[in-house]
């Protein structure tokens, strides 16, 4: 398989149209058929759905893009980061799930925007599970993700700072004006609860029992998208503090007592090696970490 007839591939299915496709990829229209249905042989399976005008991917085709963008994401980071030249220069990707820890991941990265101003950091949001994985393929070089550490096989630096737990309510809720929430009024929310797996341990602990009572009615990735839900009246998020700035909004955060807490890691898989840029960005990291901590310890 080779990269060039999955940029094709890719080309097509974003143009959902190959005469479009082939356009853009200044190339014959009868060479990218050629090079689709060469591909759907060597692979024995449908990539689309014939019969339509548009194009339909099959569920291996939908397979097959998903993989081929985290494998040609991974080629151009690779190149990037090979073309070595005096000066630092590359691509670091990060992936974080949301927390307030990112302020001294973002401090580092102006400070590398000014000192190594060939190196580009990208951030990509998403919840701690979507890290790991993307870890393990290598299209992240680090992931930001929220204790307790997920497994053994990564090195981490653990973020300064903590962050709480508690609900986001509309101001209008019966608990909105409380100071905290115990474990019995939460049971008895409609709640609208994070899909990463660690999440549901945490609570357990905190509970000192199973959390089946909860009355779930949905879940959440990105806190942004569940703050809608809330503000629709769907139920009160469970979530971290300082995520969503609830400051002249219909929102509020409440915290849970007895108070429950998470702190942050930046982590990376054990025994790959990193890239110049990525070895820069860790090595102004741990700078700004003992800063931090010198800044906040007792006089």
């Amino acid at each position: 398989m080779e990269l060039r007839v999955l940029s094709y591939f890719l080309a097509v299915v974003q143009a959902k149209n190959i005469s479009r496709a082939a356009r853009q990829l200044h190339v014959s229209q009868p060479t990218v058929s050629r090079q689709l249905q060469d591909l759907e042989d060597e692979l024995g399976v449908s990539l689309f759905e014939r019969g339509s005008r548009e194009i339909v991917l099959t569920p291996d085709g939908q397979y097959l893009a998903h993989q081929a963008e985290q494998i040609t994401d991974l080629v151009d980071k690779t190149l990037s980061n090979i073309h070595r030249a005096k000066t630092i220069s590359g691509t670091v990707v990060i992936g974080s799930g949301e927390a307030q820890m990112m302020r001294t991941v973002a401090r580092t990265i102006n400070t590398l925007k000014h000192d190594h101003p060939g190196v580009q950091v990208n951030l990509y949001s998403t919840n701690g599970d979507t890290v790991t994985e993307r870890l393990q393929t290598g299209v992240f070089d680090f992931g930001i993700v929220m204790s307790p550490l997920m497994s053994d096989r990564y090195d981490f630096i653990r973020l300064p700072g903590v962050s709480r737990w508690g609900v986001l309510v509309p101001r209008s809720s019966p608990i909105a004006g409380r100071s905290t929430i115990d474990a019995a009024t939460l049971t008895k929310l409609d709640l609208i609860v994070p899909q990463q797996k660690g999440v549901n341990t945490l609570f357990e602990d905190w509970l000192g029992h199973s959390t089946a009572n909860f009355k779930v009615v949905s879940t959440y990735n990105l806190l942004y998208n569940a703050s809608m839900l809330v503000s629709a009246g769907v139920g009160a998020a469970l979530c971290l503090d300082g995520i969503i700035n609830t400051d002249h909004t219909a929102l509020t955060f409440v915290p849970l007592a007895p108070g429950l807490v998470s702190t942050a890691s930046l982590v990376w898989l054990k025994g790959r090696p990193l890239s110049a840029a990525a070895n820069a960005f860790l090595k102004q990291l741990t700078t700004d970490i003992s800063l931090v901590t010198n800044e906040n310890s007792p006089k």
